[in-house]
């Protein structure tokens, strides 16, 4: 990762940054969620939710939190409980659009993955959108595709996941 950029955890005064940047990402496809979802599912977990700041400016996010195994967040309600799960899950990971394809989101996931290992969490699991699956398999994520996505997520939704220790 560029010297210039710094991961680090997301605080209070971040939140406009991240709906600038989800809104941007999503709302086209009508996959944006809103300031209110989001936050519920970092303060389901904070420890687990980062941004990625370059010059003082918030340039991409990754919020997961603790979720069952095979199940994931619906896009159309707040989290209301804290899961205990050693299943991470990713809800959302958002590049700033010109530093997508520069390898920043692979150090942002590595870090992440770090930071899983850190907490004691033994899988991690995501909702790959818009074919993103054919890159989170080249990552060493397995698709589950007879676990039912919520509608929200698109057609094109697959949920996947790996081990946090590759094995």
């Amino acid at each position: 990762m560029s010297e210039d950029l710094r991961i680090r955890l997301l605080a209070d005064g971040d939140w406009d940054a991240v709906v600038a940047l989800e809104h941007d990402a999503y709302a086209a496809d009508g996959l944006s969620e809103g300031r209110e979802a989001l936050q519920s599912r970092a303060l389901a977990s904070p420890r687990t939710c980062f941004v990625l700041e370059q010059g003082g400016t918030v340039r991409g996010y990754l919020l997961s939190l603790p979720y069952p195994p095979l199940r994931c967040p619906d896009l159309n309600r707040s989290e209301e409980a804290v899961f205990a799960s050693d299943n991470l899950h990713v809800h959302d990971l958002v590049i700033a659009e010109d530093l997508r394809g520069r390898d920043v989101a692979l150090g942002f996931i590595r870090h992440f993955r770090e930071r899983a290992e850190e907490l004691g969490y033994e899988r991690i699991s995501m909702v790959a959108v818009r074919g993103a699956d054919i890159l989170l398999r080249l990552l060493g994520y397995r698709a589950h595709r007879d676990v039912a996505v919520p509608a929200c997520y698109g057609k094109r939704a697959v949920y996947m996941s790996m081990p946090v220790t590759p094995g």
